[in-house]
């Protein structure tokens, strides 16, 4: 009974970090310290006994499912900034150097020596 209370606050405390996505550093720490605590928490669940405790199960599976999916949104949103500096980087690399990018075709190679 403990153990299902215990993986439900940490997995609230997830959700919760998640969503506000402080500091960047301290953000990344905190979420991998909350998930190696979940993942010990759900080692040490059996399978439920008593009805309580099958309505903990249900409670955390619905957690679990709006982690799963608060963790696909984050994971869109890095990919779009990804996607967004790789962009940005392009369009000032070729601010810095127009001429990188031109193609040489109909040059002339002389092979005479």
């Amino acid at each position: 009974m403990e153990a299902y209370k215990q993986c439900y606050s940490i997995t609230a405390q997830l959700i919760e970090l998640v969503k506000k996505k402080s500091d960047q550093k301290d953000f990344i720490n905190e979420m991998e310290e909350l998930f190696n605590r979940r993942q010990a928490c759900l080692s040490l669940l059996s399978p439920p006994k008593t009805d309580n405790e099958k309505q903990l199960g249900q409670a955390l599976m619905q957690q679990d499912q709006e982690l799963k999916e608060v963790l696909q949104q984050e994971k869109l949103t890095i990919q779009q900034e990804l996607k967004q500096l790789k962009i940005k980087k392009s369009s000032n690399q070729k601010y810095v150097n127009p001429y990188q990018a031109l193609q040489t075709d109909g040059m002339f190679y002389d092979k005479r020596k």
